[in-house]
Protein backbone atom coordinates (compact mmCIF):
# COMPACT_ATOMS: atom_id res chain seq x y z
CA UNK A 1 0.00 0.00 0.00
CA UNK A 2 1.25 3.30 -0.84
CA UNK A 3 1.81 6.15 1.64
CA UNK A 4 -1.22 7.79 -0.16
CA UNK A 5 -3.60 5.43 -0.50
CA UNK A 6 -2.41 4.55 3.45
CA UNK A 7 -3.53 8.49 4.03
CA UNK A 8 -6.92 7.41 2.24
CA UNK A 9 -7.68 4.85 3.77
CA UNK A 10 -7.77 6.59 7.38
CA UNK A 11 -9.76 9.86 5.89
CA UNK A 12 -12.40 7.22 4.56
CA UNK A 13 -13.73 6.20 8.06
CA UNK A 14 -15.30 9.40 8.17
CA UNK A 15 -14.81 11.18 5.25
CA UNK A 16 -13.47 14.73 7.26
CA UNK A 17 -10.14 16.48 7.98
CA UNK A 18 -8.64 19.06 10.03
CA UNK A 19 -6.55 21.98 9.57
CA UNK A 20 -7.69 23.69 13.07
CA UNK A 21 -6.64 21.42 16.67
CA UNK A 22 -9.03 22.73 18.38
CA UNK A 23 -11.90 22.05 16.25
CA UNK A 24 -11.38 17.95 15.51
CA UNK A 25 -14.41 16.13 14.75
CA UNK A 26 -14.37 12.31 15.50
CA UNK A 27 -12.30 10.61 13.14
CA UNK A 28 -10.76 13.18 11.21
CA UNK A 29 -6.99 13.00 9.65
CA UNK A 30 -5.70 16.36 10.78
CA UNK A 31 -3.21 18.18 8.86
CA UNK A 32 -0.82 20.29 11.39
CA UNK A 33 0.18 23.14 8.91
CA UNK A 34 2.37 25.78 9.40
CA UNK A 35 1.57 29.52 8.56
CA UNK A 36 3.77 33.09 9.14
CA UNK A 37 2.61 33.03 12.73
CA UNK A 38 2.08 29.43 13.55
CA UNK A 39 3.14 25.85 13.61
CA UNK A 40 0.27 23.36 14.09
CA UNK A 41 3.10 20.72 14.95
CA UNK A 42 3.34 22.17 18.34
CA UNK A 43 0.12 20.61 18.83
CA UNK A 44 0.35 17.51 16.72
CA UNK A 45 1.09 14.86 20.29
CA UNK A 46 -1.47 17.05 21.64
CA UNK A 47 -4.57 16.03 19.40
CA UNK A 48 -2.72 12.22 18.86
CA UNK A 49 -2.59 11.64 22.36
CA UNK A 50 -7.07 12.88 22.48
CA UNK A 51 -7.66 10.05 20.39
CA UNK A 52 -10.06 11.88 18.52
CA UNK A 53 -8.38 12.27 15.55
CA UNK A 54 -7.41 9.43 12.85
CA UNK A 55 -4.56 10.10 11.98
CA UNK A 56 -2.20 13.40 12.68
CA UNK A 57 0.38 13.76 9.46
CA UNK A 58 3.00 16.15 10.58
CA UNK A 59 6.10 17.54 9.12
CA UNK A 60 8.42 17.95 12.24
CA UNK A 61 10.99 15.58 12.44
CA UNK A 62 11.96 15.43 15.87
CA UNK A 63 8.03 14.84 17.08
CA UNK A 64 7.79 12.54 19.76
CA UNK A 65 7.07 9.22 18.30
CA UNK A 66 3.50 8.10 18.45
CA UNK A 67 1.31 5.35 16.44
CA UNK A 68 -1.30 8.33 15.94
CA UNK A 69 1.41 10.42 13.85
CA UNK A 70 2.77 9.88 10.22
CA UNK A 71 5.73 12.36 9.45
CA UNK A 72 5.60 13.79 5.92
CA UNK A 73 7.99 16.00 4.10
CA UNK A 74 5.38 18.76 3.66
CA UNK A 75 1.90 18.68 5.18
CA UNK A 76 0.13 21.08 3.21
CA UNK A 77 1.77 18.88 0.03
CA UNK A 78 0.22 16.01 1.72
CA UNK A 79 -3.58 17.57 2.15
CA UNK A 80 -3.09 18.76 -1.77
CA UNK A 81 -1.95 15.14 -2.77
CA UNK A 82 -4.71 13.45 -0.75
CA UNK A 83 -7.11 15.97 -2.57
CA UNK A 84 -6.26 14.79 -5.94
CA UNK A 85 -6.43 11.12 -5.13
CA UNK A 86 -10.15 11.57 -3.44
CA UNK A 87 -10.90 13.68 -6.37
CA UNK A 88 -9.62 10.69 -8.60
CA UNK A 89 -11.43 8.02 -6.76
CA UNK A 90 -14.71 10.46 -6.70
CA UNK A 91 -17.83 10.01 -9.22
CA UNK A 92 -19.06 13.76 -8.20
CA UNK A 93 -18.81 15.85 -11.12
CA UNK A 94 -16.85 19.02 -10.66
CA UNK A 95 -17.54 22.30 -11.77
CA UNK A 96 -14.97 24.99 -11.02
CA UNK A 97 -15.90 28.58 -11.33
CA UNK A 98 -13.32 31.72 -11.43
CA UNK A 99 -13.24 35.39 -12.13
CA UNK A 100 -12.62 38.94 -11.29
CA UNK A 101 -15.51 39.76 -9.91
CA UNK A 102 -18.71 37.87 -8.28
CA UNK A 103 -16.88 34.28 -8.24
CA UNK A 104 -18.08 33.64 -4.77
CA UNK A 105 -21.74 35.05 -5.22
CA UNK A 106 -22.00 33.11 -8.57
CA UNK A 107 -20.75 29.89 -6.55
CA UNK A 108 -23.82 30.71 -4.26
CA UNK A 109 -26.56 30.74 -6.92
CA UNK A 110 -25.21 27.98 -8.39
CA UNK A 111 -25.11 25.84 -5.60
CA UNK A 112 -28.60 27.09 -4.64
CA UNK A 113 -29.75 26.26 -7.84
CA UNK A 114 -28.40 22.73 -8.22
CA UNK A 115 -29.26 21.62 -4.50
CA UNK A 116 -32.99 22.06 -5.76
CA UNK A 117 -32.38 18.33 -7.99
CA UNK A 118 -28.59 17.35 -7.17
CA UNK A 119 -26.53 15.91 -3.63
CA UNK A 120 -24.18 18.51 -3.75
CA UNK A 121 -21.23 20.65 -2.07
CA UNK A 122 -19.48 23.92 -2.92
CA UNK A 123 -16.87 26.19 -1.11
CA UNK A 124 -17.78 27.44 2.16
CA UNK A 125 -17.49 30.96 2.55
CA UNK A 126 -14.42 32.04 0.02
CA UNK A 127 -11.78 29.15 0.51
CA UNK A 128 -10.94 29.49 -2.52
CA UNK A 129 -7.35 29.03 -2.70
CA UNK A 130 -4.30 26.09 -2.30
CA UNK A 131 -5.17 25.14 1.16
CA UNK A 132 -9.16 25.98 0.43
CA UNK A 133 -9.54 24.19 -2.75
CA UNK A 134 -7.97 20.86 -1.36
CA UNK A 135 -10.22 21.13 2.13
CA UNK A 136 -13.44 21.90 -0.18
CA UNK A 137 -12.90 18.40 -2.47
CA UNK A 138 -11.95 17.08 0.99
CA UNK A 139 -15.98 17.39 1.84
CA UNK A 140 -16.90 15.27 -0.60
CA UNK A 141 -18.48 12.21 -0.02
CA UNK A 142 -19.88 8.72 -1.61
CA UNK A 143 -22.97 10.37 -1.88
CA UNK A 144 -21.94 13.18 -3.58
CA UNK A 145 -23.17 14.20 -7.15
CA UNK A 146 -21.96 17.63 -8.16
CA UNK A 147 -19.06 19.56 -6.50
CA UNK A 148 -19.17 23.30 -7.02
CA UNK A 149 -15.53 24.84 -6.36
CA UNK A 150 -14.32 28.09 -6.00
CA UNK A 151 -10.77 29.29 -7.11
CA UNK A 152 -9.15 32.34 -6.71
CA UNK A 153 -5.99 33.77 -7.64
CA UNK A 154 -3.63 36.34 -7.17
CA UNK A 155 -0.49 35.24 -8.84
CA UNK A 156 0.43 33.75 -12.54
CA UNK A 157 -0.32 29.94 -12.54
CA UNK A 158 -2.50 29.33 -9.33
CA UNK A 159 -5.37 28.88 -11.21
CA UNK A 160 -3.40 26.34 -12.99
CA UNK A 161 -2.51 24.33 -9.86
CA UNK A 162 -5.83 24.53 -8.60
CA UNK A 163 -7.36 22.67 -11.31
CA UNK A 164 -4.37 19.98 -11.39
CA UNK A 165 -5.97 18.93 -7.99
CA UNK A 166 -9.35 19.31 -8.91
CA UNK A 167 -9.57 17.92 -12.53
CA UNK A 168 -12.84 19.87 -13.33
CA UNK A 169 -15.41 18.62 -15.18
CA UNK A 170 -16.86 21.84 -15.89
CA UNK A 171 -15.56 25.48 -15.50
CA UNK A 172 -16.74 28.89 -15.37
CA UNK A 173 -15.07 32.45 -15.38
CA UNK A 174 -17.80 35.41 -13.63
CA UNK A 175 -15.90 37.98 -15.61
CA UNK A 176 -11.99 39.11 -16.05
CA UNK A 177 -11.33 42.56 -14.82
CA UNK A 178 -8.61 44.87 -13.05
CA UNK A 179 -7.81 43.01 -9.76
CA UNK A 180 -4.49 41.96 -7.89
CA UNK A 181 -2.43 43.67 -10.32
CA UNK A 182 0.17 43.85 -8.03
CA UNK A 183 0.91 40.21 -8.65
CA UNK A 184 0.09 39.78 -12.04
CA UNK A 185 2.18 42.53 -13.18
CA UNK A 186 -0.68 43.88 -15.89
CA UNK A 187 -4.12 43.21 -17.13
CA UNK A 188 -2.77 41.30 -19.52
CA UNK A 189 -1.23 38.96 -16.80
CA UNK A 190 -4.92 38.85 -14.82
CA UNK A 191 -5.72 37.47 -18.16
CA UNK A 192 -3.37 34.54 -18.87
CA UNK A 193 -4.33 33.38 -15.33
CA UNK A 194 -7.81 33.05 -14.92
CA UNK A 195 -8.12 31.58 -18.33
CA UNK A 196 -5.67 29.10 -16.98
CA UNK A 197 -9.18 27.16 -16.21
CA UNK A 198 -10.02 27.55 -20.02
CA UNK A 199 -6.82 25.93 -20.87
CA UNK A 200 -7.45 22.96 -18.60
CA UNK A 201 -10.85 21.93 -19.31
CA UNK A 202 -10.34 22.54 -23.03
CA UNK A 203 -6.68 19.83 -22.52
CA UNK A 204 -9.18 17.41 -21.15
CA UNK A 205 -11.44 17.53 -23.56
CA UNK A 206 -14.28 18.82 -21.02
CA UNK A 207 -16.89 21.57 -21.44
CA UNK A 208 -16.97 25.55 -20.05
CA UNK A 209 -19.72 27.72 -19.46
CA UNK A 210 -19.52 31.37 -21.32
CA UNK A 211 -21.04 34.51 -20.60
CA UNK A 212 -21.64 34.93 -24.41
CA UNK A 213 -22.21 38.85 -23.81
CA UNK A 214 -18.91 39.48 -22.57
CA UNK A 215 -16.83 39.45 -25.69
CA UNK A 216 -13.76 39.12 -24.02
CA UNK A 217 -14.81 35.50 -22.16
CA UNK A 218 -16.20 34.54 -25.83
CA UNK A 219 -12.74 35.06 -27.50
CA UNK A 220 -10.92 33.26 -25.01
CA UNK A 221 -13.03 30.12 -24.82
CA UNK A 222 -13.11 30.07 -28.57
CA UNK A 223 -12.34 26.48 -30.12
CA UNK A 224 -13.61 24.95 -27.35
CA UNK A 225 -16.45 22.65 -25.68
CA UNK A 226 -18.51 25.88 -24.25
CA UNK A 227 -22.58 26.83 -23.17
CA UNK A 228 -23.25 30.12 -23.86
CA UNK A 229 -25.72 31.40 -21.17
CA UNK A 230 -25.66 35.57 -20.97
CA UNK A 231 -28.23 38.66 -22.60
CA UNK A 232 -26.74 37.43 -26.65
CA UNK A 233 -29.57 36.47 -28.11
CA UNK A 234 -27.81 33.45 -29.15
CA UNK A 235 -26.84 31.97 -26.35
CA UNK A 236 -27.99 28.21 -25.31
CA UNK A 237 -29.68 29.81 -21.98
CA UNK A 238 -30.58 33.60 -23.40
CA UNK A 239 -31.40 35.96 -19.97
CA UNK A 240 -32.67 39.81 -20.02
CA UNK A 241 -32.07 42.16 -16.73
CA UNK A 242 -35.07 43.71 -15.78
CA UNK A 243 -35.72 46.64 -13.51
CA UNK A 244 -33.34 47.29 -10.53
CA UNK A 245 -34.38 49.34 -7.89
CA UNK A 246 -32.77 48.34 -6.08
CA UNK A 247 -33.20 44.84 -6.01
CA UNK A 248 -32.25 43.09 -9.33
CA UNK A 249 -34.66 41.43 -11.52
CA UNK A 250 -34.23 39.23 -14.79
CA UNK A 251 -36.28 37.50 -17.77
CA UNK A 252 -35.81 33.90 -18.62
CA UNK A 253 -38.31 32.75 -20.92
CA UNK A 254 -41.61 33.47 -19.80
CA UNK A 255 -40.81 34.29 -16.12
CA UNK A 256 -39.95 36.97 -14.52
CA UNK A 257 -37.15 36.60 -11.59
CA UNK A 258 -37.19 38.77 -8.17
CA UNK A 259 -34.10 38.42 -6.26
CA UNK A 260 -32.70 39.98 -3.53
CA UNK A 261 -29.59 41.28 -5.09
CA UNK A 262 -28.41 44.99 -5.49
CA UNK A 263 -26.40 45.98 -8.44
CA UNK A 264 -27.24 45.42 -12.40
CA UNK A 265 -23.79 43.54 -12.09
CA UNK A 266 -25.27 40.95 -10.61
CA UNK A 267 -27.21 40.42 -13.62
CA UNK A 268 -24.30 38.07 -15.10
CA UNK A 269 -23.71 36.30 -11.41
CA UNK A 270 -27.96 35.54 -11.82
CA UNK A 271 -27.65 34.59 -15.23
CA UNK A 272 -25.20 31.93 -14.77
CA UNK A 273 -26.86 30.31 -12.35
CA UNK A 274 -29.51 30.00 -14.79
CA UNK A 275 -27.67 28.25 -17.56
CA UNK A 276 -26.08 26.05 -15.24
CA UNK A 277 -29.14 25.43 -14.23
CA UNK A 278 -30.97 24.50 -17.22
CA UNK A 279 -27.66 22.85 -18.98
CA UNK A 280 -28.35 20.44 -15.51
CA UNK A 281 -32.07 20.04 -16.04
CA UNK A 282 -33.44 21.32 -13.03
CA UNK A 283 -36.89 22.11 -13.08
CA UNK A 284 -37.62 25.77 -13.84
CA UNK A 285 -39.94 26.62 -11.15
CA UNK A 286 -37.43 25.16 -8.47
CA UNK A 287 -34.59 27.36 -10.93
CA UNK A 288 -37.06 30.07 -9.96
CA UNK A 289 -37.24 29.41 -6.69
CA UNK A 290 -33.83 29.21 -5.87
CA UNK A 291 -32.82 32.92 -7.15
CA UNK A 292 -35.73 34.26 -5.92
CA UNK A 293 -34.92 32.86 -2.28
CA UNK A 294 -31.36 33.68 -2.01
CA UNK A 295 -30.22 36.51 0.25
CA UNK A 296 -26.71 37.45 -0.22
CA UNK A 297 -24.59 37.85 3.85
CA UNK A 298 -20.93 38.79 4.46
CA UNK A 299 -21.02 42.34 3.13
CA UNK A 300 -21.48 41.32 -0.22
CA UNK A 301 -24.60 43.76 -2.08
CA UNK A 302 -26.66 43.69 0.87
CA UNK A 303 -29.27 46.23 1.71
CA UNK A 304 -29.37 47.43 5.53
CA UNK A 305 -31.97 49.38 6.54
CA UNK A 306 -31.65 51.05 10.09
CA UNK A 307 -33.26 53.35 12.29
CA UNK A 308 -31.12 56.21 10.50
CA UNK A 309 -30.42 55.03 7.23
CA UNK A 310 -30.45 52.64 3.69
CA UNK A 311 -27.24 51.08 3.48
CA UNK A 312 -26.04 49.33 0.36
CA UNK A 313 -22.80 47.76 1.95
CA UNK A 314 -20.53 45.77 -0.47
CA UNK A 315 -17.42 46.34 1.68
CA UNK A 316 -16.50 42.83 1.09
CA UNK A 317 -14.07 43.65 -1.58
CA UNK A 318 -12.74 46.49 -4.34
CA UNK A 319 -10.75 46.46 -7.79
CA UNK A 320 -11.69 49.37 -10.24
CA UNK A 321 -14.11 46.84 -12.27
CA UNK A 322 -16.44 46.20 -9.07
CA UNK A 323 -16.26 50.11 -8.11
CA UNK A 324 -16.95 51.50 -10.97
CA UNK A 325 -20.30 49.03 -11.69
CA UNK A 326 -21.30 49.72 -7.94
CA UNK A 327 -20.86 53.98 -8.45
CA UNK A 328 -22.88 53.90 -12.20
CA UNK A 329 -25.59 51.27 -10.25
CA UNK A 330 -25.78 53.43 -7.11
CA UNK A 331 -26.49 56.23 -9.52
CA UNK A 332 -29.38 55.00 -10.63
CA UNK A 333 -31.22 53.49 -7.74
CA UNK A 334 -30.77 56.36 -5.28
CA UNK A 335 -31.93 59.67 -5.19
CA UNK A 336 -30.65 63.31 -4.00
CA UNK A 337 -30.12 61.88 -0.45
CA UNK A 338 -26.77 59.74 -1.50
CA UNK A 339 -23.58 59.44 0.17
CA UNK A 340 -20.50 57.30 -0.72
CA UNK A 341 -17.80 55.95 1.76
CA UNK A 342 -15.50 54.36 -0.23
CA UNK A 343 -12.48 52.74 1.01
CA UNK A 344 -9.16 52.53 -1.17
CA UNK A 345 -8.52 49.38 -3.55
CA UNK A 346 -5.67 47.13 -2.76
CA UNK A 347 -3.11 45.23 -4.13
CA UNK A 348 -3.25 47.16 -7.59
CA UNK A 349 0.60 47.65 -7.47
CA UNK A 350 1.64 50.96 -9.92
CA UNK A 351 -1.68 51.28 -11.10
CA UNK A 352 -2.44 52.79 -8.35
CA UNK A 353 -2.39 56.27 -9.08
CA UNK A 354 -4.11 55.99 -11.92
CA UNK A 355 -6.89 53.58 -11.23
CA UNK A 356 -7.78 55.58 -8.13
CA UNK A 357 -8.36 58.85 -9.93
CA UNK A 358 -10.15 57.11 -12.19
CA UNK A 359 -12.83 56.44 -9.77
CA UNK A 360 -12.18 59.77 -8.71
CA UNK A 361 -13.59 61.45 -11.90
CA UNK A 362 -16.15 59.06 -12.60
CA UNK A 363 -17.50 59.54 -9.08
CA UNK A 364 -17.75 63.66 -10.33
CA UNK A 365 -18.88 62.88 -13.63
CA UNK A 366 -21.77 61.02 -12.13
CA UNK A 367 -22.47 64.03 -9.92
CA UNK A 368 -21.62 62.78 -6.57
CA UNK A 369 -22.02 65.46 -3.86
CA UNK A 370 -20.93 63.97 -1.00
CA UNK A 371 -18.41 61.50 -0.11
CA UNK A 372 -16.26 59.84 2.50
CA UNK A 373 -13.15 58.60 1.63
CA UNK A 374 -10.87 56.12 3.25
CA UNK A 375 -7.05 55.39 2.77
CA UNK A 376 -4.15 56.88 1.75
CA UNK A 377 -4.88 56.98 -2.16
CA UNK A 378 -7.85 58.61 -2.04
CA UNK A 379 -6.93 60.79 0.48
CA UNK A 380 -3.82 62.03 -1.95
CA UNK A 381 -5.47 62.05 -5.03
CA UNK A 382 -8.83 64.09 -3.66
CA UNK A 383 -9.39 67.49 -5.05
CA UNK A 384 -12.95 67.79 -4.10
CA UNK A 385 -13.57 69.94 -1.12
CA UNK A 386 -16.86 68.54 -0.78
CA UNK A 387 -15.69 65.24 -0.40
CA UNK A 388 -13.53 64.62 3.11
CA UNK A 389 -10.90 62.28 3.43
CA UNK A 390 -9.32 59.85 6.18
CA UNK A 391 -5.95 58.27 6.73
CA UNK A 392 -8.27 55.09 7.93
CA UNK A 393 -11.48 53.52 9.11
CA UNK A 394 -11.01 54.51 13.20
CA UNK A 395 -10.60 58.64 12.19
CA UNK A 396 -14.13 58.25 9.91
CA UNK A 397 -15.78 56.31 13.14
CA UNK A 398 -14.85 59.37 15.30
CA UNK A 399 -16.14 61.74 12.65
CA UNK A 400 -19.45 60.22 12.32
CA UNK A 401 -19.73 59.63 16.37
CA UNK A 402 -19.48 63.82 15.91
CA UNK A 403 -21.34 64.08 13.07
CA UNK A 404 -24.76 61.75 13.01
CA UNK A 405 -25.73 60.39 9.77
CA UNK A 406 -29.45 60.63 9.08
CA UNK A 407 -32.01 60.34 6.39
CA UNK A 408 -29.34 58.85 4.00
CA UNK A 409 -28.90 56.21 0.93
CA UNK A 410 -25.50 55.46 1.64
CA UNK A 411 -22.90 53.38 -0.57
CA UNK A 412 -20.19 51.63 1.66
CA UNK A 413 -17.55 49.70 -0.94
CA UNK A 414 -13.53 49.12 -0.14
CA UNK A 415 -11.31 46.56 -0.16
CA UNK A 416 -11.50 44.25 2.89
CA UNK A 417 -8.41 45.20 4.57
CA UNK A 418 -9.85 49.00 4.85
CA UNK A 419 -12.46 47.65 7.41
CA UNK A 420 -15.31 49.32 6.89
CA UNK A 421 -17.89 47.11 8.36
CA UNK A 422 -16.41 49.02 11.44
CA UNK A 423 -18.82 52.06 11.05
CA UNK A 424 -22.03 50.33 10.20
CA UNK A 425 -22.90 50.51 13.86
CA UNK A 426 -23.23 54.52 13.58
CA UNK A 427 -24.97 54.47 10.63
Amino acid sequence: MTPIETLYQHYTKAYKVSTDSRKIEPQAVFFALKGENFDANDFALQVAEEGKASLVVADRKDLTKHERIIIVEDSLKALQDLAAYHRSQSKAIILSITGTNGKTTTKELVSAVLAKKYNIIHTMGNLNNHIGVPLTLLTIKPETEIAVVEMGANHPGEIDFLCRIADPDFGLITNIGKAHLEGFGSFEGVIKTKTELYRHIKAHGKAVFVNQGNPLLWEQSEGQKRIGYGRHCAADTPVIPGACNPYLSVGWKKHLIQTHLVGSYNFENVAAAIGVGQYFKVDENDIISALESYTPTNSRSQVIETQKNRILMDAYNANPTSMRAALINFANICGEQHLLILGDMRELGSASEEEHRNILALMKELGYKEAFLVGQNFSAYNDNPNWKTFDKVEDLYQHIENHPIEGRHILVKGSRGIQLEKVLPLL
